[in-house]
């Protein structure tokens, strides 16, 4: 690392100076409400700044996270508040950076690094490869009407109730634990975040409602919830309101139908946005039109594997592999060169293993784009057309795409 910018980690009293570097590159100030709020999450014995005499040019940092990997979870870094001054771009402070939050999260024994991207264009450089997308959905006013699948069980005694947020935040909580190991890419959540995630200071309303909640609950207690803000317009005479869904979380089809047929018959509202949701939505199988929800696809997360063989024997293979590859991976060399993959698969028992060999290779993959295909929701086709992976032994590469193929698409719901 640069001996012009040392890097260590900020004490307690230096994160409002800390908090005003991304304030310049991002092109906002973090107002001071948010970051009482955010302060309990943050983990100071991972956050970092690169100085400049002592001046703070350079800022990132890593949360502690438990992941939902395919059949099965995994602790990862979760890299955040990555920023350097306007003034000091381009003179390495980025790449030192991620070298000490990468160094110190293998430290901590993390095989995984995960962050979300300001700019797509900056962290393939570093290893990371786009792993999940998201979508945004904008449904009209009266194009809301769903056709539900005849399979799925009728709840005549699911009801609906609205409720304040923090009155019900441990039933949101269970619910969302019970659907956290179905869907790789999501995060475990602590009491902290849950604090976050249902906080409403007028800062974080962007002009919008206070955060409002939506249950559909039976006898047997919640079965879904929606959190949501409104917005009351009007034009020429006409209701113009917005209905913006933070999260809408269920457990089954029945409630998933419940909650969207209420926020969609909304009186005075013309669109309903879904922002963050999974590219596999079960509301676009329901929607009887579709091409109604107008979605807007974008890149979410980004996945780089620190330790190849332990990322790799961390999550479950949809069918059996024994696969040599050969990784490259120029940032962290240690990774690079060729590794043996074997694995009975879900029907075949055993454990999964990975090895170092000097066996020939039967693949040459990019670390990035083995980082995108983890979670099970890159297309190894895709990957190989365009040159980041190179099948040398004919079939490899349907084999690997079998095995790390994963139903549901990796999603991640919050955004850190």
């Amino acid at each position: 690392m640069s001996p012009n910018y040392p890097i260590r980690t900020i004490t307690l009293d230096e994160f409002d100076a800390f908090t005003a570097v991304p304030g310049h590159a991002f092109l906002d100030d973090w107002p001071a409400e948010d970051r009482e709020l955010e302060r309990p999450v943050i983990e100071f014995d991972r956050t970092i700044a690169a100085f400049d005499g002592t001046q703070m040019v350079g800022t990132a940092g890593a949360y502690t996270f438990r992941m939902t990997v395919p059949g099965g979870t995994a602790d990862v870094a979760g890299v955040t508040l990555v920023s350097v001054l306007p003034s000091h771009r381009r003179r390495g402070i980025l790449t030192d950076m991620m070298r000490y939050v990468i160094a110190d999260a293998g430290r901590r024994d993390e095989a995984i690094a995960i962050l979300y991207a300001s700019e797509s264009g900056i962290y393939g450089r570093f290893g990371f490869g786009l792993a999940t997308w998201h979508q945004r959905i904008r449904v009209g006013r009266g194009d809301g009407r769903l056709s539900v699948g005849t399979t799925a069980p009728a709840s005549p005694q699911l009801c609906l109730r609205l409720a304040n947020p923090s009155d019900v935040r441990s039933d949101l909580a269970k619910v969302f634990a019970t659907v956290l190991p179905t869907r790789p890419g999501m995060l475990a959540r602590s009491e902290a975040w849950w604090d976050l995630i249902v906080s409403d200071a007028p800062t974080r309303r962007d002009g919008m409602s206070p955060l409002r909640c939506l249950l559909a609950e039976d006898a047997s207690g919640v079965r879904g919830y929606a959190l949501y803000r409104t917005k009351g317009s009007w034009s020429d005479g006409l209701p113009d309101g917005e209905l913006r869904l933070q999260e809408l979380t269920a457990l089954d089809p029945a409630a998933t139908a419940a909650l969207w047929t209420d926020l969609f018959s909304r009186d005075l509202v013309s669109a309903v946005y879904a922002v963050h949701r999974p590219v596999d939505d079960p509301l676009l199988a329901m929607l009887a039109d579709p091409r109604r929800a107008l979605p807007l696809v974008g890149d979410a997360l980004w996945v780089r594997l620190m330790d190849v063989p332990a990322a790799l024997i961390q999550r479950k293979y949809a069918s059996a592999i024994d696969v040599v590859l050969d990784v490259q991976d120029a940032f962290m060399p240690e990774n690079a060169g060729r590794w043996r993959l074997t694995s009975g698969g879900l029907d075949g028992g055993g454990d999964t293993h990975c090895e170092r060999t000097t066996a020939p290779a039967d693949l040459l993959i990019s670390v990035h784009a083995l980082g995108a295909g983890y979670l099970g929701g890159a297309s190894f086709g895709q990957l190989a057309s365009a040159g980041h992976v190179s099948e040398l032994i004919p079939g490899a590469l349907a084999r690997l795409a079998a095995a790390m193929s994963w139903d549901q698409r990796p999603w991640c719901s919050m955004m850190f």
